[in-house]
């Protein structure tokens, strides 16, 4: 009788602990992606598994970024990152679901996996998750997707966005890159050239602008040409 007794204490003990673990969940991404609106993220979780593959393939450690604020950013590098990743960053809430809908056709008959994840949501998994493809990693980025929506401007997505991305072995952001690749700051990108670097973005350890492929010049093509439709974006 005691057992039977006790049984809806502990049930309501475990309820409880679930409810607060639930509320320190959200009080703490929120605090989190709140900071991170004024503060800029130190390193991401890619950055740190991508040196440790280096260290374990006997190569040095290697993180080489250099943040640059959004008036820094040259306009034609944000151009063609909207053109090249996110046509309609401007005026989605964070998730294009005309994009999401031609990948999805567009997979069904490719044995090639393209997503059509925006550049809100690439920001919130590069900044706040870990990489991998899981139903899990994908709840949580779109949990993070809405709060970086609500509670960042669309200013300060893209900033972040472009100091973060990995951009070559090791290279991350868009100043390390121009740096790297041509020897110049990202805010005197030209037109092509950040063309260029933003084709190299769906693999960028295996894609360069210092040695554009065919296929790179390609989507280097696309872009530019996508690139006079957003003349009238404000940035």
């Amino acid at each position: 009788m005691a057992f039977r007794r006790d049984k809806p204490n502990r049930l309501k003990f475990i309820g409880n602990l679930l409810l607060k673990g639930v509320g320190w969940f959200f009080a703490l991404t929120i605090f989190w992606v709140f900071v991170y609106k004024f503060i800029n993220p130190p390193l991401t979780y890619l950055m740190v598994e991508r040196g440790f593959e280096r260290k374990f393939n006997s190569k040095p450690w290697k993180i080489v970024k250099d943040w640059k604020n959004y008036d820094e950013i040259s306009n034609n590098l944000k151009k063609a990152a909207l053109a090249g990743e996110d046509a309609r960053f401007m005026i989605h809430n964070g998730f294009d679901f005309k994009a999401m809908e031609r990948a999805y056709k567009r997979n069904k008959s490719s044995k090639k996996i393209r997503g059509g994840s925006t550049i809100s949501q690439q920001t919130a998994k590069n900044v706040f998750l870990w990489n991998g493809r899981s139903y899990l990693r994908k709840a949580f980025e779109a949990y993070f997707t809405v709060l970086i929506e609500l509670l960042w401007s669309k200013q300060r997505i893209l900033e972040v966005y472009l100091n973060v991305i990995e951009t070559g072995d090791g290279i991350y952001g868009a100043e390390a890159a121009t740096q790297t690749y041509y020897s110049k700051s990202c805010q005197r990108l030209t037109k092509s050239q950040a063309a260029l670097l933003i084709a190299c973005l769906p693999n960028p350890r295996r894609w360069t602008p210092a040695k554009p492929t065919e296929f790179i010049y390609h989507r280097q093509y696309l872009i530019l040409r996508n690139m006079r439709n957003l003349n009238r974006v404000r940035f």
